[in-house]
């Protein structure tokens, strides 16, 4: 299948950057070098934590200017929000900025709870797009080999498949109220300390600014701090082969679901789990068959950066939100794993087989996963 030529060295380096995530610790060093090196790394985290919290209260703050940008771009219930939560995570190249931003959204009263519930379903489909973003250019670097795309479209499917129910189901559950007493605040001082630390900082900037710049500045803070929390990760692309060598191990579904709920905890961000999946399963580590579940695993707990941002904003109901997010997406995943994994296995596996067979399938794929979310925004 021919590859268009446009805009390679772009994508590849965009791709590169998500898949090695910087940073310079590879697994398999003396546990001295290993220790001074995450030392190295604690400044990174503290300044990442002050800006994601820095962040988060100027999103809150300049949530009307993104209401009224909502407003004009006739983005209003959950189909449209699920739309731009998607759209958001391409350009961002990552569904946490999103996911946190929804959040502040809705602490700050310009978006409903089902709103936001459904703009962080949308950052998740988005995110996704990196798995296949980084086998588009191992496409191009290994004389046209489709392994790449394959795997990038079995990650898109499997978080799709998974993520509809999730998202049906938490809609309504949420417009009953069946999570209403999984609520958190703040846990106490915090509130106090944010907004000692960052308050006046906010409060100034607030009378400087129009609400909708105040709103692109948190946004722009917040992409800062994820790139910091990168810095902060341990490199594990490539892979080493300690690395390899326990993942060599792990082969059964239930097995490779739990690797991927660890490794995403692990590194806080879906888009470095899943791009491992593509030098791994090139390599032959991890089979075609895992990768399903692996996905599986990496899409739940993918949510525990955007449980913190919920926590840090001291709003109850976006922990409901996110906590409603997280149960049953794994309630969904639990019951295609114990009662239809492998019909539903071989129907993801058959499907990017398809898909990637040859060129006019792949590229109604891709358009199709472009113009599904600007529809959604649209209607």
């Amino acid at each position: 299948m021919a590859a268009p030529r446009t805009s390679q060295q772009a994508l590849s380096t965009a791709a590169e950057r998500a898949a090695q995530s910087a940073g310079g610790v590879k697994l398999g060093l003396a546990p001295r070098s290993l220790t001074l090196a995450a030392l190295r790394r604690v400044p990174y985290v503290l300044a990442a934590l002050a800006l994601f919290v820095l962040a988060l209260e100027l999103l809150t703050a300049g949530a009307s200017g993104a209401q009224s940008l909502l407003s004009n771009l006739s983005a209003d219930g959950p189909l449209n929000l699920f739309g731009f939560g998607w759209l958001g995570a391409y350009v961002m190249l990552s569904g946490s900025p999103v996911a946190a931003t929804s959040l502040s959204l809705f602490s700050g009263g310009a978006i409903s709870e089902l709103e936001s519930f459904a703009m962080i379903t949308g950052s998740r489909f988005g995110a996704s797009f990196m798995v296949l973003l980084v086998g588009f250019v191992y496409y191009l670097r290994h004389q046209r080999n489709p392994d790449g795309l394959y795997i990038g479209v079995v990650a898109l499917l499997t978080t799709f498949t998974i993520y509809t129910p999730s998202l049906i189901v938490g809609l309504v559950a949420l417009d009953q109220g069946w999570f209403d007493g999984v609520s958190a605040g703040a846990p106490p001082g915090i509130a106090t300390i944010t907004q000692d630390s960052v308050g006046a900082l906010v409060d100034r900037a607030d009378d400087l600014l129009p609400s909708l710049l105040l709103f692109g500045a948190g946004a722009g803070v917040l992409l800062v701090s994820f790139q910091l929390f990168d810095k902060a990760l341990p490199n594990l692309s490539p892979p080493s082969p300690r690395l390899e060598r326990v993942l060599a191990f792990f082969h059964r579904p239930m097995m490779m679901f739990l690797m991927g709920g660890l490794v995403t905890l692990a590194t806080l961000s879906v888009s470095i789990s899943l791009t491992l999946l593509v030098p791994l399963s090139m390599k032959g580590v991890i089979r075609r068959q895992s990768i399903v579940p692996y996905v599986m695993g990496a899409n739940i707990t993918t949510f525990i950066d955007t449980l913190f941002a919920a926590v840090l904003l001291d709003t109850p109901l976006a922990v409901t939100v996110v906590v409603t997010q997280m149960v049953l997406t794994a309630a969904v995943s639990l019951v295609v794993l114990a009662l239809l994994f492998r019909p539903y296995q071989r129907a993801v596996l058959g499907a990017a087989h398809y898909l990637t067979a040859n060129r006019r399938s792949f590229m109604a794929f891709l358009a199709a996963i472009f113009a599904v979310p600007a529809l959604l925004l649209a209607v």
